[in-house]
């Protein structure tokens, strides 16, 4: 979906029928919620501020450093700031002489909504703070001020369909960009300042606060990663503005552990080579992908000023999903849209097998950010993020209400002076070669990929090239092995990356013999110091001859296993010996994930009555399954094993694997999943679902994936 131009002098009526948000269309089937919490009451009234709290400020998308940078720049007349400034000064939404247009009600969807005006106001708003803060002109923070001022004297309500999230989220956050740079100009008083705090808190962040609890009531995969990362940025922004700790720590914590499709682990679906990581909207439609991708920049560059990294977690996770929805919305020197690799993908709203090419290209300005922070302050190469920045600057206004403007002005930054080698080198076994990715380098030509046997090296190279997608494929035989990278520039060869080790075929990471026989702890006999912990009914019965192992009462009881136990972990194989007391449907032996979104299972009987190993990013709409012909046996002691070998799932029944229990199209290997927390023997991410009720022994856990003989002689 394209924009046209708004006029500054729309009518609020011209204004609703013209402004087509390239975002988020409502979704009229889903039922609208009763009034949302939001911390000591249902409107956010009595929200206290803290101003204790400890945040800098300004120290939203802008810092005093960003503005101070500006302003030298301008000063200079040093490319490309002077074009951003150009391109905000020629606006006609930051010239003086405007005035606030408030309304008591505001509504996003539906056939009476008239959000437009808010958002004609807000970006004039926002434009003038710009305005005054670089050029020192105050009329323009008098213009700021008498904006800000008036419409949190006037609105009260904010409503709609489901799109009331939306305006929740998307102008919560941009609402307080304009006051976080507002809030240092001695003209704004102080009782003024409060009052526009204590109007974010009632009216705004109530709603985002609900919609990350309950999703408007619907299936949590109905709503797509834009939703999420759009109310996280508002949520984020209200409370560092607002001085509320606990506000802004909700959206940190929703990030990096919440089970939207807007959390780090679901944003990214999955991992192709290079670090290449498919983006959850990409099967979509590519105006939703470049709007979830500006969220998460805001969100980002928000958090990094406030000392948080989220551009750089889970291996720049964010950074691997702007570079494929940039490469999917630019063209190659035929005209041709490049093709990218893409995991069949599936949720509530469907199944999808390729990039969607509805909206292509889109060319939403919201690349400077993620370009300068990964290019100019880390020294990381993004070739694609740099294309498309460099294919919109400047980037200049925007009045569709998406995003803020002007980000060539605010975001861009001299090159770092030194030269940063390679980082975030990966490396798994699978099916028996090991699989190298890493991220590039500024000014970085070629890369040189070299394995040792020590981690001090020395080191030889085995690979030279790989520029896009940075990605190898090594087969040295079995081994301990140590890789690191180096990039070929103009001026030399760089510095090396980190270094990883990989053992092939495999090496055993965990093992816990289950067989304390007292206690509430699980040792790790593997050297690892990966102990588990017993929980709820589980205790210590009779094992195989003997021993002693784990029981589980099937009410309570479960196992839990350390957060990421497989998340280093490409090709892989558990190993277990299990004694069933009796065996429900939907009974797990373990489920290894965060929550019910995305986890690898093994179910003693599946729904069906089948013993089942099953792996999903996409709750039950995205399950990939191995499946036996029949549940396991209650009433002895079973050996059951499951392996991934590249794309090759196998399951172990007391050491033969029958033909029914392979599936070669497995493609979420466990480091997929990130950084799992919710490890558990005998317990399934859904709530609901029965325990386990048995007795379990000898839990293995290897890197690489057994050979039968070997899963054999476990199984004696």
């Amino acid at each position: 979906m394209t924009h046209s131009e708004l006029p500054q002098n729309a009518s609020p009526s011209s204004a609703q029928r013209r402004l087509l948000l390239q975002g988020l269309v409502s979704l009229p089937w889903l039922g609208l919620l009763p009034g949302c919490g939001g911390g000591g009451s249902s409107d956010g009234s009595s929200l206290s501020l803290d101003s204790s709290a400890g945040f800098t400020h300004p120290g939203l998308l802008h810092t005093e450093a960003d503005f101070t940078r500006m302003r030298a720049k301008i000063a200079t007349g040093e490319q490309p700031w002077t074009q951003g400034w150009a391109a905000l000064t020629s606006s006609g939404y930051s010239a003086l002489g405007q005035s606030p247009n408030p309304q008591v009600t505001i509504i996003r969807g539906g056939t009476d909504q008239n959000f437009a005006t808010m958002v004609y106001d807000m970006e004039r708003t926002y434009q003038a703070a710009l305005r005054w803060k670089v050029s020192g002109d105050s009329a323009y923070a008098e213009q700021a001020v008498k904006f800000l001022n008036a419409w949190s004297s006037t609105m009260t309500t904010l409503t709609g369909n489901a799109d009331r999230f939306i305006a929740a989220g998307l102008y919560g956050y941009q609402w307080a960009n304009a006051a976080e740079i507002m809030r240092s100009y001695s003209g704004w008083a102080t009782a003024d300042v409060t009052k526009f705090q204590q109007w974010l808190l009632t009216l705004f962040y109530p709603l985002s606060h609900d919609f990350l609890l309950n999703h408007n009531g619907s299936n949590i995969t109905n709503y797509w990663a834009s939703w999420d990362l759009l109310t996280m940025a508002g949520i984020l922004a209200m409370g560092v503005f607002c001085d509320r700790r606990d506000i802004y720590n909700e959206a940190i914590s929703y990030f990096k552990t919440g089970r939207g499709n807007g959390a780090a682990a679901h944003m990214v679906y999955r991992f192709h080579p290079g670090h290449v990581g498919q983006w959850q909207e990409s099967g979509r439609d590519q105006g939703h992908s470049t709007l979830s991708i500006s969220c998460c920049a805001a969100l980002c560059e928000m958090a990094w000023n406030q000392g948080d990294d989220l551009y750089g977690y889970d291996n720049n996770r964010f950074l691997a999903g702007a570079e494929y929805v940039a490469k999917s919305n630019l063209q190659d020197a035929s005209g041709a849209y490049y093709t990218l690799p893409f995991s069949t993908y599936s949720n509530r709203q469907g199944t999808m097998t390729s990039v969607s090419s509805s909206g292509q290209p889109n060319l939403r300005p919201c690349w400077e950010s993620i370009y300068n922070h990964y290019v100019h302050r880390k020294g990381v190469d993004a070739p694609w993020v740099a294309t498309m920045a460099a294919h919109l600057r400047p980037e200049g206004n925007n009045t569709n209400g998406d995003q803020l403007s002007f980000g060539t002005l605010a975001y861009s930054r001299d090159a770092l002076a030194t030269q940063m080698p390679p980082s975030g080198l990966r490396a798994y076994p699978t099916a028996g070669a090991v699989l190298l990715s890493w991220w590039g380098c500024a000014n970085a030509t070629a890369y040189n990929v070299k394995r040792g046997v020590s981690a001090a090296g020395p080191f030889t190279t085995v690979a030279h090239g790989n520029t896009d997608p940075r990605t190898h494929t090594d087969s040295p035989g079995q081994g301990t092995w140590y890789y690191v990278v180096t990039g070929s520039t103009a001026s030399g060869e760089t510095g090396s990356s980190n270094v990883v080790r990989v053992v092939l075929p495999g090496e055993l990471i965990l093992h816990l013999p289950l067989n304390e026989g007292s206690g509430t702890t699980a040792a790790d006999s593997s050297g690892n110091g990966l102990n588990a912990t017993l929980n709820g009914g589980a205790a210590w019965g009779a094992g195989r001859s003997t021993s002693k192992a784990l029981s589980l009462d099937g009410s309570s009881g479960y196992l839990a296993l350390p957060n990421g136990v497989l998340s280093g972990l490409g090709d892989f194989t558990v190993a277990l010996w299990v004694y069933a007391n009796s065996v429900t449907k939907g009974s797990r032996i373990f489920d290894f994930g965060s929550s019910d979104i995305a986890y690898w299972c093994l179910f003693a009987a599946d729904w069906s009555g089948a013993l089942r190993a099953t792996v999903t990013g996409t709750t039950n709409f995205g399950e990939q399954s191995i499946t036996a012909s029949s549940a396991l046996s209650a009433g002895k002691w079973v050996h059951l094993v499951l392996t991934l070998s590249g794309t090759t799932g196998t399951l172990y029944v007391d050491g033969v694997a029958a033909a029914t229990a392979i599936n070669t199209a497995i493609d979420l290997a466990p480091f997929q999943l990130g950084n799992t927390t919710q490890n558990w023997l005998g317990r399934a991410q859904y709530a609901s679902d029965p325990y386990f009720n048995g007795r379990m022994q000898d839990l293995r856990i290897y890197s690489g994936a057994l050979s039968a003989s070997e899963i054999a002689a476990l199984a004696v």
